[in-house]
C-alpha cells in the first residue's frame, strides 16, 4: 500500500530548492546520530532524552518519533508532499531511494535523507478543501496524510475535487494543543490571503496603528512606491518615520521594487516591504544590505495574531476573529 507523507521544509523554506535540485527530502535532529543504529523506537527516545535536555520530555519524544517514522516507515513508491510558502503551492514526489544517514548530501544539520523524484505539477493551496488545508497545516515535520491522497491525485490530473469529509489522519500529535494552534494560524493565513489589495493595505495600516503609530494610507489609484507612511506623532516629525510598500499577490517581490521603495520620499525614513508572495533571493539581498524590513505572509499572520486585540474596530472588521482559550 502506498502511503502519503507530509514533510515540512522548515519555517524559512530554504531547503526546497536543494531538495528539488538533488531529488531528495531531508530532516534534521542530527544530535540523535544515525537512527538506523537503534534497534527500537524506545532506544531512540532514550537518546533524545539524553541529547535534548533543554526541551520538554514530550517534545523529545515527538522529535524522536518523527525521525523514527522518517527512517523506518517511509518506503519506496510512497508519496511525499511538501509546501512552498514562497509560492503557496504543494509539491508532490515519489520515493525512489530508501533512507540514508548522509550529512554530505544536504548538510550536517539535515543528515537524514530519502531519495525523491519530484513531480513538475504543483498544487495551489487555494485549490485544496478546507479539511486538507487544516491537516496539512499541522505543526509536525513528518506525518501521514493518506486521507487526502485521492484529492491530491485528482488535482494533479487537472480534475476538480469536491469533498465533505473532515477526517484527519491519525498521528501522535493530533491531540496536542500546538497542533490546534497551528491549524488556527493556517486558517488565519487563508483568511488574510483572501483579502483584496486595498483591504490588505488597510490591514497593514491597522497593524501599525495597533503598534502605536499614526498612519497615512494612500488612496486608491495607480500603484506607487509608497502605500503607507507611519509615524509616532500627529505631525509626523518624530522618528522613526516608516514608509511601507504592500504587495498582495502570488509572485515574489523583486530587487527593483525594493530599490524603488528605498528611493521614494521621505528619503531617510525606515523602510518596510510587505509581500504576501514572498521575496526573490536578489530582493532579500538588497533589503538586507539597505536595512529594509521584509514581511511575508507567514510573518504578517504572526503579527496580526499578536496585535489583533489592539486594532481599531474598523480594521478588525476586515478580518473578524473570535478568541478561543485552550488548556495549557
Amino acid at each position: 500500500m502506498v502511503k502519503w507523507w507530509m514533510v515540512r521544509a522548515g519555517d524559512s523554506n530554504e531547503l526546497i530548492p536543494e531538495w528539488l535540485d538533488k531529488e531528495v527530502v531531508s530532516i534534521g535532529w542530527s544530535k540523535l546520530g544515525n537512527p538506523l543504529s537503534f534497534q527500537t523506537r524506545e532506544r531512540l527516545v532514550e537518546k533524545a532524552h539524553a541529547v535534548f535536555t533543554n526541551e520538554k520530555p514530550g517534545t523529545r519524544i515527538q522529535w524522536a518519533s518523527q525521525v523514527w517514522k522518517f527512517s523506518r516507515e517511509i518506503q519506496k513508491e510512497d508519496k511525499i508532499i511538501t509546501y512552498s510558502k514562497e509560492s503557496r503551492e504543494y509539491i508532490v514526489g515519489t520515493v525512489t531511494k530508501s533512507f540514508s544517514h548522509n550529512p554530505s548530501i544536504i548538510s550536517d544539520y539535515y543528515p537524514n535523507v530519502i531519495g525523491v523524484q519530484w513531480n513538475q505539477k504543483r498544487i495551489s493551496r487555494d485549490d485544496l478543501s478546507q479539511g486538507a488545508k487544516n491537516t496539512l497545516g499541522g505543526i509536525s515535520t513528518v506525518f501521514r496524510v493518506d486521507s487526502w491522497a485521492q484529492e491530491f491525485e485528482s488535482l494533479m490530473q487537472g480534475q476538480g475535487f469536491t469533498t465533505t469529509t473532515t477526517t484527519q489522519d491519525d498521528n501522535d500529535d493530533s491531540a496536542d494543543n500546538e497542533v490546534f494552534i497551528q491549524q488556527a494560524m493556517t486558517m488565519l493565513e487563508d483568511a488574510i490571503d483572501k483579502l483584496d489589495a486595498w483591504q490588505m493595505q488597510d490591514l497593514v495600516g491597522g497593524l501599525l496603528e495597533a503598534m502605536g503609530y499614526q498612519v497615512r494610507i494612500s488612496p486608491k489609484g495607480p500603484d506607487g512606491s509608497v502605500d503607507i507612511i507611519a509615524h509616532r506623532d500627529a505631525f509626523g516629525f518624530e522618528k522613526p518615520i516608516i514608509k511601507v510598500q504592500v504587495k498582495h499577490r502570488k509572485s515574489a517581490a523583486g530587487s527593483p521594487e525594493i530599490q524603488q521603495l528605498l528611493g521614494a520620499n521621505p528619503i531617510g525614513a525606515s523602510s518596510l516591504f510587505v509581500s504576501t508572495g514572498g521575496f526573490t533571493p536578489s530582493a532579500k539581498s538588497v533589503a538586507q544590505q539597505n536595512g529594509v524590513k521584509m514581511l511575508d505572509l507567514t510573518e504578517l499572520v504572526e503579527l496580526v495574531s499578536e496585535w489583533y486585540e489592539n486594532m481599531a474596530v474598523e480594521r478588525k472588521a476586515l478580518l473578524p476573529l473570535r478568541k478561543v482559550y485552550v488548556p495549557m
